[in-house]
């Protein structure tokens, strides 16, 4: 009697974390803008008129201190958790870039880079405009502050408000 009261409430326990997840669906963070999962493959982009591409880029060299890394991991958590439709298209780029590697130089270069940093780049009608930033180091301690920090400077520039 009693394996069989564990199992109907490990049943019933399933059951309502099942249907949890499919009515939070809709506010997942990778659901922006209200799209309806229920059809195919409806996507809706976060991109404003003019803007052609962002790029959040994080350099660092070979050698990388903790912190050093936790940013570079966080913006790559924030754009997995929060923009695969963009990066799917292409209209959002993330990448880890090691400055210190020859084939890097030119990048690192264009972007004003010289150590350690995240950087975006933002390519609209008007050209090519780079941003470190420098904010994000405040954030390291907190992840959830940090993403959410980092999800809303990305929202702006792929909205081109920024």
């Amino acid at each position: 009697m009693k394996k069989s009261y564990l199992a109907a409430i490990a049943i019933a326990a399933i059951a309502v974390i099942s249907l949890l997840c499919i009515g939070i669906s809709g506010i997942l963070p990778n659901n922006q803008g209200g799209s309806d999962r229920t059809g195919a493959a409806e996507t809706r982009l976060l991109i404003g008129e003019g803007v052609e591409k962002v790029e959040v880029l994080h350099f660092h060299g070979t050698h990388q201190c903790d912190s050093c890394i936790k940013v570079g991991q966080y913006a790559e958590d924030t754009v997995n958790a929060y923009f695969l439709n963009e990066t799917a298209s292409g209209i959002l780029v993330f990448a880890h870039v090691n400055g210190d590697l020859p084939e890097n130089i030119e990048l690192a270069s264009k972007y004003g880079a010289t150590g350690s940093s995240l950087w975006i780049g933002v390519y609209d009608s008007s050209g090519f405009h780079a941003e470190q930033n420098t904010n994000v180091w405040y954030k390291i301690n907190d992840r959830q502050g940090y993403m959410s920090y980092l999800k809303d400077i990305i929202t702006e520039k792929l909205s081109g408000v920024s």
